[in-house]
């Protein structure tokens, strides 16, 4: 009479699950509730930034917007707002960025969209804790001809530019990934808010004010809508943590 088949001591068990340990089903429901959180705080970075601008713009005396870009918000009595308003946009950036790494499993973008966007959000911190240099008047009191560039003022500049830079790629980037799921519509208007952005920052580079800032302006605000719409659609993309257990309770 054979004895029974016995496990080596230290040996692991196969089909059990070690205590403290979550199921599949558990592990993947939570890791999509994590991500849908995280891209909700990105789909909320453009709003906070457009519209907290835009009414600082209006209550700040002095401020054109055809002369001034709003990074020249940060200066002043009030510039602290528009500080606090490049962190916390900067914060919600890198959250969307983390999100979109949990929710690309595979495929292109997968890796470096959420690299080129966690990269455009430490930009914004940065941008944030540096200051630009006044410029064209503003603030009231300042000379109208700008002075030369302070070592805040520099570093204000290659913050903001070495995050458009990485912004624009990403566009290309996530426009690949568009394209490979036929998603064409998604794809044009991806690369075509990179070339905006990018013709709009070559314009206020410039140091010339009218028309260029005019049109930076507009390309941040395309731009912040493009960020919104992809954090909207790929949270949307992802099954609702209570059809995804339903789902995979169904399969077992």
């Amino acid at each position: 009479m054979s004895s029974p088949a016995t496990t080596p001591r230290g040996a692991p068990r196969t089909g059990t699950r070690s205590a403290g340990s979550a199921p599949p089903a558990l592990d993947g429901a939570n890791r999509a509730r994590t991500a849908r959180a995280l891209l909700a705080c990105g789909a909320a970075a453009g709003p906070v930034y457009v519209l907290v601008s835009l009414a600082h713009a209006v209550a700040r005396d002095g401020f054109d917007p055809t002369r001034h870009s709003w990074s020249l918000l940060a200066l002043g009595s009030l510039g602290w707002l528009h500080i606090i308003t490049f962190e916390l946009t900067g914060v919600l950036v890198l959250a969307l960025a983390v999100g979109l790494r949990r929710a690309l499993r595979g495929g292109p973008a997968a890796t470096w969209a959420p690299l080129l966007l966690g990269a455009y959000g430490a930009s914004l911190l940065a941008a944030g804790g540096f200051r630009a240099d006044p410029a064209f008047g503003f603030p009231p009191g300042t000379p109208d001809e700008p002075a030369a560039p302070s070592w805040h003022g520099t570093l204000h500049l290659a913050a903001g530019g070495i995050g458009f830079i990485c912004l624009f790629a990403a566009c290309l980037v996530v426009a690949r990934r568009f394209a490979a799921e036929r998603r064409t519509d998604w794809a044009w208007c991806s690369r075509l808010t990179g070339v905006l952005l990018l013709a709009g920052f070559a314009a206020v580079a410039s140091g010339s004010p009218g028309w260029p800032v005019v049109a930076f302006t507009v390309a941040v605000v395309v731009t912040w809508a493009w960020l919104s719409a992809l954090a909207i659609s790929t949270y949307r993309s992802l099954p609702t943590p209570g059809k995804e257990a339903t789902r995979t309770g169904k399969g077992n």
